[in-house]
């Protein structure tokens, strides 16, 4: 039974819902910050890296992460010149340290990470690098970038080709002249045709065949002391010369085939036809999910006469830059997702999928000891740099350095192509890299 005057109150109610629905539908919603981040990674790590964002971007709406890969870092500095002139940059950008590092941290729009971490989310980050080690520090052992994409070269192996020369145990040996009886050994029973490839003449031949034998690359500490206005210089001795004679010879007995760049090399290694290859540990996470692929990680090589146990390489690689923020809103975004990348669970799954180094202490903690097993030295390769190192590889600081690189890469593909000997060859990169230091 309804009483009069009912009615009227049902039609009251249902009109302040209405108007709820539309004070609410009215109510401007909070957007969400897009950041753009722009990369120059390989194919596989940059879908895992994107694979990681998917998951930041779904789990929370307050900060939108956009990507943009590009294939070469040529091609990011282009789109980063047209982004300073347009003021579209980019609020994280992957840059390589150049070992020089003020050519980075000089420009205008770029800030240093260190001014990022005094911020409640990222004060408490325990780093897994040693502020002892120069990559991506400054003198003072501050953080400049986010070292996301950190590695350092190691020897891969393939296990089923060492089992097919009858090699036992299936690993490399450390010393570069037991290495070369295998690589016969190698060539005469399966792997003619690649027992042993590079993609990285300047590292593996002059940068850390120094570090590896625990000699200094170039004067004054690798450039790292510096006193008054004397520069430091290259002068390549007879560890140097005996050992781009004897790459030579490889080349020449063909038991390595001459460097190859972009992702040959890693290509052919990781469709088995390569016994050893030496590259940097950021393809290890392809090679892992490469079905097949049965492969070993060792640390490079060096010679006994010089040192009684090896060195550890520089570490090379890139790291996360940000840029000077439009305002406060990116600037907290930025942080936001800074936080989120190394929180133990995505920076722990990045170091595994990858082969980068642990950004962080916790990343490297969480990781299981069944992600080492089958994986030779890889652990210990790693856990070094979570400590001082020698002065001999605690990095270089060189100005001028990636032209100085060129150079020496010229030099070494000259020599390597039998067109002068090791001897004139670094007598030549030596004098050219001298000259070459003191240019502004």
């Amino acid at each position: 039974m309804i009483f009069k005057g009912d009615s009227s109150r049902v039609s009251l109610g249902r009109n302040a819902a209405w108007a709820l629905i539309a004070a609410l539908v009215a109510t401007p919603s909070f957007a969400a910050t897009d950041i753009q981040v722009w990369l120059t990674m390989t194919p596989y790590n940059y879908k895992a890296f994107e694979a990681l964002v998917k998951d930041h971007n779904r789990s929370q709406s307050e900060v939108q992460v956009k990507l943009r890969n590009f294939d070469q870092p040529e091609a990011l500095e282009a789109a980063l010149a047209d982004a300073v002139r347009t003021k579209t940059l980019p609020a994280l950008v992957e840059l390589g340290d150049t070992h020089t590092l003020d050519e980075v941290v000089q420009r205008a729009y770029i800030t240093p990470l260190y001014t990022l971490l005094n911020t409640p989310e990222l004060k408490r980050t325990k780093w897994f690098v040693s502020p002892d080690n120069a990559f991506i520090h400054d003198a003072k052992g501050r953080l400049m970038a986010l070292p996301y994409m950190l590695e350092i070269p190691v020897m891969y192996y393939n296990v089923d080709a060492f089992k097919k020369a009858g090699l036992v145990p299936e690993v490399p040996q450390r010393s570069w002249i037991g290495l070369q009886g295998q690589l016969v050994s190698l060539a005469n029973n399966g792997s003619r045709q690649c027992p042993l490839t590079s993609d990285l003449p300047v590292s593996i031949n002059l940068e850390n065949l120094a570090a590896v034998n625990n000699q200094l690359f170039a004067s004054q500490d690798n450039g790292l002391k510096v006193k008054g206005k004397t520069l430091p210089v290259f002068s390549f001795d007879s560890t140097f010369v005996r050992h781009l004679s004897m790459m030579i010879s490889w080349v020449r007995s063909e038991i390595m085939v001459k460097p190859e760049f972009g992702l040959r090399s890693t290509e052919r290694f990781a469709a088995g036809e390569c016994a050893v290859m030496m590259s940097n540990s950021g393809h290890i996470g392809e090679f892992n999910a490469k079905r097949g692929l049965h492969y070993g990680v060792s640390g490079l090589p060096f010679y006994p006469e010089v040192t009684a146990t090896p060195g550890n390489p520089f570490l090379s690689g890139s790291g996360l830059w940000a840029t000077k923020a439009e305002n406060k809103d990116q600037s907290a975004a930025t942080v936001k997702f800074l936080t989120w990348l190394t929180q133990p669970e995505q920076a722990s799954r990045w170091y595994q999928q990858t082969g980068f180094l642990p950004a962080t202490q916790a990343a490297f903690d969480a990781t299981p000891a069944s992600f080492y097993e089958g994986r030779g030295q890889w652990r210990e390769l790693v856990a070094v740099y979570a400590h001082a190192g020698r002065a001999t590889a605690q990095g270089f600081r060189i100005h001028n350095y990636s032209n100085i690189r060129a150079k020496f890469h010229q030099i070494l593909q000259s020599a390597l192509d039998g067109k002068q000997p090791a001897v004139t060859a670094l007598q030549t990169a030596a004098a050219e890299a001298n000259k070459l230091v003191t240019q502004r």
